[in-house]
């Protein structure tokens, strides 16, 4: 997995993130919080979405477990102990 996340402590916020998944060099998909407003899909947890494939790049789904206000790393970890032992 490899993340990035910009924080402001001061007010106890994440301010911009980008984490992808990855088995070996295979990128399996990738959350981030670039906002795609005329994408109505998207919508009910704007602008929070996980590209998945086919087509990852331009397959977006709505990711309700990502925040700017919570910790989003633990509800990753989960995701990936789900995929090993499923």
């Amino acid at each position: 997995m490899r993340s990035r996340q910009e924080l402001d402590f001061q007010a106890r916020l994440i301010t911009s993130y980008g984490y992808e998944v990855y088995r070996e060099e295979k990128r399996l998909y990738w959350y981030d919080d670039f906002p795609h407003p005329n994408d109505e899909t998207l919508a009910t947890t704007y602008p929070h979405h996980r590209h998945s494939p086919p087509g990852i790049k331009h397959n977006r789904v709505p990711a309700p477990e990502m925040s700017f206000t919570r910790p989003n790393l633990p509800a990753i970890v989960r995701e990936i102990e789900s995929m090993i032992e499923g």
